[in-house]
Parts: structure tokens; sequence; C-alpha cells
């Protein structure tokens, strides 16, 4: 099973901070690095402040060698297509090919009120998500020496050069995710390499795979062409001392995040990893909260791998 480190800045990190993890998980032998996409916080003060994912992700390109980088995920209600997928593809070529975009309708309004974005209904921004993988992935898959038109309501493109191109074949990898019962399954089985389960139960994981895979059987998509993921609350620890001392370090109660998350002991970890593997999933992300536990991501990796 791929292991991936998914972070969330916006509680309060710096560049340097995000570096450490980075350079920690590439060498653990982590698959993945991975970040939020979100400018302000959900709890505390959020200082230092935010910082924006892809200059982030830019910078962690040029400073990492191995580990892919990706977003989990950037909202669509943050950026237009177009100038998102130039600066994914520019970031691709920056990494050479290590990126994966993750892109969602966008969901926190306190964030766009705060920073000054328009926060539409949710319809029109499911809307706006729709149009937005179209353009993105219509822009990378141009032919060389071609030029892309779209004839949208959101983001209509005309004569476009379709520049410029990531340097993975087919395009930088897509994800998309949630718990969403007809859209959500819908767009993934029309554009993303990767179907992601967030922060759910094991049964529910399964129940909303099941459901992914009936609609890529709708759209005459093979279901084992999707990978499929699920994002779980990292907190492992080698006694249940440490599992309580690192549960209050991000402000949740142990007892709580056993049954809500990917926590305990290195044997009670194994466990709910072994039944999201039987549930179907193939990629597990940890979601790691406190950044300046570097020992975290080490006593997580030998759990799950030992």
């Amino acid at each position: 099973m791929d292991l991936r480190i998914f972070t969330e800045p916006q509680q309060g990190a710096t560049y340097d901070d995000l570096l450490a993890v980075a350079r920690a998980a590439e060498d653990l032998g982590y698959d993945a690095f991975f970040r939020s996409d979100h400018y302000l916080h959900m709890s505390g003060d959020g200082t230092p402040g935010p910082t924006d994912a892809w200059t982030t992700l830019a910078g962690l390109a040029r400073e990492t060698t191995r580990i892919r980088l990706g977003t989990l995920v950037t909202s669509a209600t943050f950026r237009l297509p177009g100038p998102l997928a130039v600066a994914v593809a520019g970031v691709d070529q920056m990494s050479g090919g290590r990126v994966e975009l993750g892109l969602g309708a966008g969901w926190f309004e306190k964030e766009h009120h705060a920073y000054g974005i328009p926060f539409p209904p949710l319809r029109e921004r499911f809307d706006r998500l729709e149009e937005q993988l179209a353009v993105i992935t219509g822009l990378w898959s141009a032919p060389a020496g071609s030029t892309y038109e779209h004839d949208g309501s959101h983001y209509p493109v005309s004569d476009s050069p379709a520049l410029a191109k990531p340097v993975q074949p087919g395009g930088v990898p897509i994800i998309v995710g949630g718990a969403g019962k007809r859209r959500t399954p819908s767009l993934a089985a029309r554009y993303a390499a990767e179907f992601n389960v967030p922060f759910s139960s094991v049964e529910e994981t399964r129940e909303l795979f099941a459901r992914v895979d009936r609609v890529c059987d709708e759209h005459g998509r093979d279901p084992l062409s999707l990978v499929h993921s699920a994002a779980q609350v990292l907190c492992v620890g080698r006694d249940d001392a440490t599992v309580r001392r690192r549960a209050a370090a991000i402000g949740r109660d142990a007892a709580e995040l056993r049954a809500n998350g990917l926590a305990g002991t290195p044997e009670e970890v194994r466990d709910r990893a072994g039944r999201l593997a039987e549930a179907g999933a193939a990629r597990l992300y940890l979601q790691v909260l406190d950044l300046h536990d570097l020992d975290h991501l080490a006593d997580a990796h030998a759990a799950l791998t030992g």
C-alpha cells in the first residue's frame, strides 16, 4: 500500500516547517508529500499565517528528488482553470514529473470572505468544478502545435496555445474525492486517476468505493483503472502514553482518534490499515497535524511497514 503524508499548513506552518516534513517523508520512504489548499485556520490563530499551496509545492519540487507532491485538494473557487493548468504544469516540470492535482468544489465559506474570494452556491461551485476539470485536462491533452477551444458558461476558452505542458505522459494525475452521491463519483469516473475518501469509517469507505465503481461501469470505464485511496488522521505511539501525548498535542482525545482515525499502538494502526485495504484502499494519506514531531513520521512508517 502506498503511504502518503498529508499536512494542513493553514493551521500554522512556515515553508521551512513544510520542507522539514517533506524531506523527512522522503528520507523515510513515504510515497508522497501532500498539503491542503486553504487560506484560513480552522482552530487556533493560524500563526504565522497561510502559505499558498502551489507556491509551496514549487519550492519543494526543487528541494526534493523522489517524493511525489500534490494537493488534497485545491479549491476550484481559488483559481481560474487556465492559469491553474499553467501553474501545475510548471511545478510538474520543476519536479521532473512528480506532481498530482487534487481538485474540489470548495467548501469553507469563511476563508473566502476572509480573503475576498467569491463563494457561489453549492450547485454553481460543482458546475465550475466540472468545467475546470474539462478545461485543465483539455489544455494538457491538446496535441502539440494545436489550439484549444472550450465553449463553457463559466470558463470559455478560445484560440489557446494550450501551453505549458506537464512532463508526465497524459498530463498530471487528477484526484477527485468526497462523499457526494451523484456528481462526485461521476466526475471521478470521467476525469480522475484517483478517487479519495476522506476521514470516513471503514464501512463508509467501502460503500463509497463501491459507488464510484458502479459509476465507472456506467461510464464504460474499468473501475480497476481508478486508484482508490483514503485519508485518515494519524496518531501513532509505541505505547498508550505516547498516543495520549500526541493526541493532546493536536487538541484531540486519544479514544476519539482510535475510533475515527488511524490511531493507537502499532498493532492497532496496522489492523485499521489492513481493514481499509480490505475495503479497497490501495493508498493511504496520513494526516499529520503536529508538523514539529518528525519522530511521529518515523514511528508511523515503522508501524505500517514493519
